[in-house]
Parts: structure tokens; C-alpha cells; sequence
């Protein structure tokens, strides 16, 4: 294995060391052992886990190897971990519970530490929630653990619910079940980790009463998409300061037991002639006004940008574990070592991520393994810093439409129709009148 050379000048793996460490909690995760002997610490697991998911290599066992010979050069001093996959495996498998919820909160608040100026907008903390299916391998186990939601013949597959930072497309948290799980049950389980006064930007698959509730409860407001599937009333006279954008969001018959939903409707028309509904919670105009309404929900595709960086850069649209708990803890690792790269890069980047140019993980995953490829090589003037410096997306405008090729495989999905609006009735304005005596929930 390279060591460091004696000439006094930094090399790869030292400078790739010092940028992951810092990130790191720097209590929690000690290096050595307390009894002195050579194992898998916790240091050691996290750090081979991380590089594990930035290799190019077609199996878990050669990404082993290939992360195994990084950390060993940069603890050059100590004796080497264990040898074999299935040891550190079976170790990682035990600690990854108790080492992502250590490493999640940590890396929460250097997301805040990192975004400066950009962690709030306005006064919120900014976020955008999405979520994607994740294709495993067709075993009996995973059929069993995780089951097939997508067409006839589909594999199994994980449901995955990720928030971010929308100004800087920072990770936030996430949480993965089967593939036939509830988006909102996983936003209802993140929900404690938002950071107060959030801001949420969600697409229509989120949308419901009960969820909406939840979150002004919790002292968030919201921009959501809305369909077809969604009903609403207009002239209710429950807000005596009724506009007309003014709508309301009440559950049907028997479960009027809660007062309406007091929200603003903001139209957009999309491509074509489709018109686009977004409702929001914040009902003055001068707080957020109706263009950035639609501002905000057009970066919210940042989030689809980060799934296809998981699935297409980072090669993970489809898991390489047969086992459903090797599954799942494939996946939190590479959300982790998206996690971890975005924060270096972000903050290499610095002054254009907080000013709205997007960092990316094609180029500063191109950098990292080129640090990983060269160990014992000494670094070249700036090093990893200015490489990373330098990983943020292009200022390219594109300036003809966007139009694919016909593929024969390709979802055809179609985008979620118009709300339904229509005018109270007497008889829903006279039973809004009983509310009125309820805590406000805005």
C-alpha cells in the first residue's frame, strides 16, 4: 500500500481525510478501540462506508476493496482493519442504526453552518420533500420484505422520502420503507426533524387535511401542489378577510368534525394549456407573493435532480443486496455519501452555492475518485479544495424545448388534473360559522 512521501508535501488521501473529518462529529466515532485491539471501529466503518458508495466498481465486495485501501492509506500509522467483507459487513450491519442517527443530527446542523446567509429566505428555512422508488434485486426475501408497487412484472422495490435544502440542494433527511408505503407517513415520521418555521415545498402526493394540519400544528407553512383528486370551497365565510384567491380545504360529510382549511390559490399555466394549481398557507401576499409561489415550486425540481444524481451518477437505481436489511443499509449509506459529498462540495464552493448556482455531483464525484485513484501522489497547487471549488454546475441556457426521443420502455405519466373548485352552500357556510370559536390553527 502507497504511504505518504517524506518530502514534506500533503498528498491525496490526506487532504481527502481532512475533508470528510471535518464534517464528522469529532465525539462518537472514536478510531482506536478501548481495549487496544485491531477492529472495525466506529471511525473506521464510517469511513469506509462513505468511499465505498463514491467507487465505480459493479459489486459491494470489489467497492469494499477498493474503500479498504483508501482508509488504509490515510491511517497509514496503525495497523490495518480486517481483511475480509463479510467482517466488516456483519459490523456495519450492527452499528449503522446507533451511526446514522449520530451522523444525521451532525450533519443536520453543518448543513445550517454551511448555508450562511442561505439558510433562510424571507424568514423561513426553505425545504422541498419528493419521493422516488428504488428497484432491488428480484430475490424472495426482498419480494417478501419490500413488494412489487410499480406495473405487473416489476421488481421489488424501496419507497424512498427524501427533504432538502432547496437555496443550497443540501440533504436534509430522509426515510425508506416498501415500495407500497405512504409518502405522507414518511413525511409525518420527518416532520420533528424540520427545522422550526419551515417552509415545505411538496408535489400533489402529499396533499391531504390531516397532513396539512400536522404541519401548521407544528408552526410550518407550505406551497403543494394540488389535482383532481382534491376538493374545494369558495365564499364559505369562515375568514372574514376573504379574497379571491381565497380558498378552503374541508373534508367531505361525516368528517367535519375540524374547521376549514383556510389557504390561497395560486394558478399557473404549465406547457401547453394545462394550468397548474399550487395552494399555500400563507394568505398575506406581501409576505409571499404569487410569483414566488411558482418560483419556489419550479426549484423544487432540484429534488428530482438529486434522485437522478443517486440513481444515474451515483449508480443506484437498483441496489446489489439480496438480503432486504443489507438493502436498506445500502441505501442510507449512499444517502450518506450524497450527503457528505454535497457538504464538501458546498462548502468549497462557498460564495456560488449560497448565491443560487447549483453544486455538482457528477464533477465533484469526478474529483473525489481521482483523489482516491492517486494515493501517495502529492496534491497539486490548490488541491482537493479548488477541485471541489470548481464542481458546480454550468451556466449553459437551454434554448429550444427539451423534446425526447420515442422509447418504448418510457412512463407516459400523466401530470395531475385541475382542482375542483366549486361555491359553499348555505347550509356548509352556516356550519363553518360553529368553528369559529376553535383555536386558530393558522
Amino acid at each position: 500500500m502507497a504511504r505518504r512521501r517524506k518530502s514534506g508535501r500533503t498528498v491525496y488521501q490526506t487532504e481527502l481525510q481532512k475533508a470528510m473529518a471535518y464534517f464528522l462529529p469529532k465525539r462518537g466515532l472514536p478510531l482506536m478501540s478501548d481495549d487496544g485491539r485491531v477492529r472495525w471501529t466506529d471511525r473506521l466503518l464510517m469511513m469506509t462506508a462513505v468511499p465505498m458508495t463514491w467507487t465505480s466498481e459493479a459489486t459491494l465486495r470489489d467497492a469494499f476493496a477498493s474503500a479498504r485501501g483508501v482508509v488504509a492509506a490515510m491511517y497509514d500509522s496503525r495497523r490495518r482493519p480486517g481483511r475480509t467483507f463479510e467482517g466488516f459487513w456483519k459490523t456495519l450491519l450492527q452499528a449503522a442504526p446507533r451511526l446514522l442517527a449520530l451522523v444525521g443530527t451532525h450533519l443536520r446542523r453543518e448543513v445550517e453552518y454551511v448555508a450562511g446567509a442561505a439558510w433562510r429566505w424571507k424568514g423561513w428555512a426553505v425545504m422541498a420533500v419528493d419521493g422516488t422508488r428504488v428497484d432491488c434485486p428480484r430475490t424472495p426475501a426482498n419480494e417478501e420484505a419490500f413488494g412489487c408497487a410499480g406495473k405487473p412484472g416489476t421488481g421489488p422495490q424501496m419507497l424512498l422520502t427524501t427533504i432538502f435544502h432547496l437555496a443550497t440542494g443540501l440533504l436534509w433527511a430522509w426515510r425508506r420503507s416498501a415500495g407500497n408505503d405512504s409518502e405522507r407517513g414518511h413525511l409525518r415520521e420527518l416532520l420533528p426533524l424540520l427545522p422550526p418555521e419551515t417552509l415545505l415545498i411538496a408535489d400533489a402526493g402529499f396533499v391531504g387535511y390531516a397532513m396539512l394540519c400536522l404541519l401548521l400544528l407544528a408552526g410550518h407553512h407550505f406551497v403543494m401542489r394540488v389535482g383532481c383528486n382534491v376538493r374545494l370551497l369558495r365564499k364559505l365565510g369562515f375568514d372574514i378577510l376573504e379574497m379571491g384567491n381565497t380558498v378552503y380545504l374541508w373534508p367531505q360529510g361525516l368528517r367535519r368534525t375540524h374547521k376549514p382549511l383556510v389557504l390561497r390559490l395560486v394558478r399557473v399555466q404549465a406547457a401547453g394549456r394545462r394550468t397548474m394549481t399550487l395552494l399555500t398557507s400563507v394568505l398575506d401576499p406581501r409576505r409571499l407573493s404569487d410569483a414566488d409561489v411558482v418560483e419556489l415550486y419550479r426549484r423544487r425540481w432540484g429534488i428530482e435532480l438529486l434522485y437522478r444524481s443517486l440513481k444515474q451518477t451515483l449508480r443506484r437505481r437498483k441496489m446489489l443486496s439480496g438480503v432486504p436489511e443489507h438493502a436498506e443499509m445500502e441505501l442510507d449509506w449512499a444517502m450518506v455519501g450524497l450527503w457528505l459529498l454535497g457538504l464538501m462540495t458546498a462548502k468549497a464552493a462557498g460564495r456560488e452555492v449560497r448565491r443560487g448556482r447549483p453544486w455538482s455531483l457528477a464533477a465533484a464525484l469526478r474529483v473525489v475518485r481521482g483523489a482516491m485513484r492517486r494515493l501517495g501522489v502529492p496534491r497539486s497547487a490548490g488541491g482537493l479544495h479548488r477541485q471541489l471549488q470548481r464542481a458546480v454546475r454550468d451556466r449553459y441556457v437551454r434554448h429550444r424545448p427539451k423534446a425526447a426521443r420515442y422509447w418504448p420502455r418510457k412512463k407516459n405519466e400523466h401530470p395531475p388534473g385541475a382542482a375542483k373548485i366549486r361555491t359553499a352552500t348555505h347550509a356548509e357556510r352556516q356550519l363553518a360559522q360553529e368553528f369559529h370559536s376553535c383555536p386558530d390553527l393558522n
